[in-house]
């Protein structure tokens, strides 16, 4: 059967944890797995701007063996499902060329519709519902710091966004309880809210908005945010700074956690002076850089389990 990552839902808590395992050994000893993909080309699809997500990829399919194939859906360059022609066909078609596609854009649609009708792996490299390689990354980086994500309290402060759906999905699968601290106006979506806090309580974690920020940080190992205007939100970016006035990321937020030792993640890139203060960005608590590296490691591995020789058990 041809597995997908087109949410952390496609993945069990086990499986997270495997894939976790295989990053963590990736990163401390790289050339191992020098060959994994050797011989398999992957298509990148882009319809969204990209700097960590499109580098991590390609360099990451390099290093396992393999052959990254950028791809645009806009421009004259871009490829023909920028203008008009079905995914279901383009599903087909890549399937005949390629070992795997990777691909970043706007509609969750275009994700399932290449998973439904392709017969190669699909991974969602980011859309406006989910940022799962994302997630993925940061549960590396949180075990890597703090030695573990079992019964650790990440608060997630900012719009109920891609980043925080995928964060609550997480928790179930890591054993980390989640909040999302929003203004209720900005919450996450109601549907992907009640699963992810369906699957908490089955693990025995906690899914959680609050909206008051200094109530929801209370305890937290982590302080999580993410640019308060994302791509496609010019528009509304006024309105979203305004509503979003008063859940900074600063060093009163910080200490409100009561805990000294918590840090500070941000998926960039960063906004100093409004998601966040430049002291805490900048400052000891911050592993902004290593959670970015983390996304390299955390691809390869997925990479290596979908397209690869790697087992899920």
């Amino acid at each position: 059967m041809t597995r997908h990552l087109r949410s952390l839902l496609d993945l069990s808590a086990a499986e997270t944890g495997r894939l976790i395992d295989i990053a963590a050994d990736m990163k401390a000893t790289p050339g191992k797995y020098g060959a994994e993909l050797s011989g398999k080309s992957v298509a990148m699809i882009f319809s969204k701007q990209s700097t960590r997500t499109r580098i991590s990829f390609e360099v990451g399919i390099h290093q396992l063996g393999g052959q990254p194939l950028f791809l645009t859906t806009s421009g004259g360059s871009g490829m023909q499902m920028g203008r008009g022609e079905t995914i279901h066909d383009t599903a087909k078609v890549l399937s005949r060329f390629v070992h795997g596609i990777v691909i970043r854009t706007f509609g969750q649609a275009e994700v399932d519709g290449l998973a439904e009708h392709g017969s190669i792996p699909v991974i969602n490299a980011l859309t406006d519902d989910y940022h799962p390689c994302q997630a993925l990354a940061d549960m590396l980086t949180i075990r890597e710091k703090l030695g573990g994500t079992e019964g650790k309290k990440l608060v997630y402060v900012g719009a109920g966004n891609n980043v925080a759906h995928s964060l609550m999905l997480l928790g179930p699968r890591s054993g980390m309880n989640i909040v999302v601290n929003c203004p209720d106006s900005l919450r996450p979506d109601a549907k992907i809210l009640a699963r992810a806090q369906a699957d908490a309580a089955a693990a025995g974690t906690t899914v959680e908005v609050i909206v008051d920020p200094k109530e929801a940080v209370a305890g937290a190992h982590v302080l999580y945010t993410d640019t308060w205007v994302s791509m496609g939100q010019d528009d509304a970016a006024k309105e979203l700074m305004a509503k979003l006035d008063g859940y900074t990321i600063d060093g009163a937020l910080m200490a409100a956690t009561g805990n000294k030792d918590a840090l500070f993640m941000h998926c960039l890139p960063a906004h100093r002076g409004d998601e966040v203060s430049a002291e805490v960005m900048d400052g000891r608590s911050s592993v902004v850089f290593d959670q970015a590296e983390n996304r390299l490691h955390a691809q390869k591995a997925l990479l290596a389990l979908l397209l690869g020789g790697q087992s899920w058990t």
